[in-house]
């Protein structure tokens, strides 16, 4: 098991439900759910370190069935995917080209030391994209990119900024984007939203959608008191007049130039995939 990063960031305050910050009822929880777990043999200890397992707690309310029948979900999930070898298996050899026509990068961090993902809905173009790629290698790519959040981004992250760091933050642009350009990609975003929220739980920090266009804000003030207010928290709608929340956010040197930032990386900010996990030479 991987040792908990170490804290040397003297503002970190831990949030409710973090180690560092449990109730006693919510550590006897931890430690009987990972002894449940060792119990029925699903306890990997190598990938299972008590902030993975915390997640797992938190997206079920520390509801300790809930949270078990989640966990074990996703480990068949995991088998059946080829999830523990994707990393090894997997080449997505059309990255540059799917690029050109819907791009999807991490890219530096926030102020809280967040990974950045970055999502352009808005240059979709479904025809050029699928003669490239397919959806089900999109599913792959998607699930390689959170393998490598776990593994690489999130610890890079956290010894940078000296604290724990399990979750990124997201910019999904949608500049030019029609309800037909939305309906060709729907199935995508469907399969994708539910393996972020059902087998990687816990990871959205901040969500920043720009360049909404008034029908999507309207639906959203609608639909919003029916969320988890958690969730609400984390996301923000906002217009074409985005870029003063961003910054309070995002340093401007982090946020790549299309976005109102200054960061202009050589070869294009979508194919770098610069942070503290992969600085360059």
């Amino acid at each position: 098991m991987s040792a908990p990063p170490v804290v040397t960031d003297p503002n970190y305050r831990p949030l409710p439900g973090r180690l560092g910050n449990l109730t006693a009822e919510q550590q006897q929880i931890l430690t009987t759910f990972k002894e449940q777990l060792t119990a029925d043999g699903i306890f990997v200890p190598e990938r299972m370190d008590d902030a993975f397992l915390l997640r797992f707690l938190r997206a079920r309310k520390f509801d300790l069935d809930k949270a078990k029948t989640m966990l074990k979900d996703s480990e068949e999930w995991r088998k059946a995917e080829g999830v523990d070898d994707i990393l090894e298996t997997f080449d997505f050899k059309e990255k540059v080209e799917v690029d050109k026509w819907y791009p999807q990068y991490y890219h530096k961090t926030d102020k809280d030391g967040r990974p950045i993902y970055i999502e352009v809905l808005g240059k979709l173009d479904i025809d050029e994209l699928y003669k490239v790629t397919t959806q089900d290698r999109q599913i792959q790519r998607l699930i390689s990119e959170y393998e490598k959040s776990a593994k690489y981004r999130f610890p890079a992250c956290s010894k940078a900024f000296g604290h724990p760091v399990e979750t990124s933050c997201t910019i999904l642009d949608l500049a030019n984007v029609s309800v037909t350009k939305f309906y060709h990609v729907k199935d995508y975003v469907s399969r994708a939203s539910r393996i972020s929220s059902d087998r990687y739980p816990e990871t959205m920090g901040k969500f920043y959608i720009i360049n909404a266009p008034w029908a999507f804000s309207a639906v959203w003030s609608i639909v919003k008191p029916w969320l988890d207010p958690v969730t609400v928290a984390k996301i923000n709608i906002l217009g074409s007049s985005y870029k003063d929340e961003l910054f309070a956010q995002i340093p401007r040197e982090n946020l790549p130039r299309q976005f109102g930032g200054t960061c202009d990386c050589p070869g294009g900010c979508s194919l770098s995939d610069v942070g503290p996990w992969n600085q360059p030479e």
